[in-house]
């Protein structure tokens, strides 16, 4: 049972370190150049600081999610995880809504502001920017599981110790 439950959770980092990277490498590899009569825009993730930080923080979560998918079932270090899945969860989820933020802006526009909306101009650059958001989406839904499932492993055995 206890192997099942470590090639489960296995399986659940592996899978919270492959949405964070599609994220990362889509997100970063957006960019799209429209012409309108003599004027050229280029649209590309650097330009929101909103894409700059979703793209910081999945990165780092990246590298993260590599690292403890080495580490040994017995080691010491994962009530460290634990407080260390809590912290990158909260930057993932704000990183993401900022994100979402942005895109809506982008997609819509705001008509209060007179912000016309980019994406009937650059229809690929918005497609890619969806497509790392929905990985994102799904990273965070993951690592949601894996908080909940490390809280679960590390600190109920804890609680229920008899002393």
């Amino acid at each position: 049972m206890a192997k099942i439950r470590r090639v489960c959770h296995l399986l659940l980092r592996f899978l919270a370190f492959a949405a964070t990277l599609s994220a990362v490498v889509v997100m970063a590899t957006s960019h799209e150049r429209a012409s309108f009569f003599t004027v050229s825009v280029e649209a590309k993730y650097t330009n929101a600081p909103a894409f700059k930080y979703f793209v910081i923080v999945y990165s780092v979560v990246t590298v993260y999610g590599f690292l403890v998918l080495f580490l040994p079932a017995q080691s010491l270090l994962w009530r460290l995880v634990v407080a260390l899945d809590l912290v990158f969860t909260m930057l993932l989820v704000s990183s993401f809504s900022a994100a979402v933020a942005i895109a809506q802006v982008g997609k819509k526009g705001n008509s209060y502001a007179a912000w016309l909306p980019i994406c009937d101009s650059v229809p690929k650059y918005c497609d890619r920017v969806t497509g790392a958001l929905i990985a994102g989406f799904v990273a965070v839904i993951i690592y949601i599981i894996l908080l909940l499932h490390s809280v679960h492993t590390v600190i109920d055995p804890l609680l229920l110790r008899k002393n």
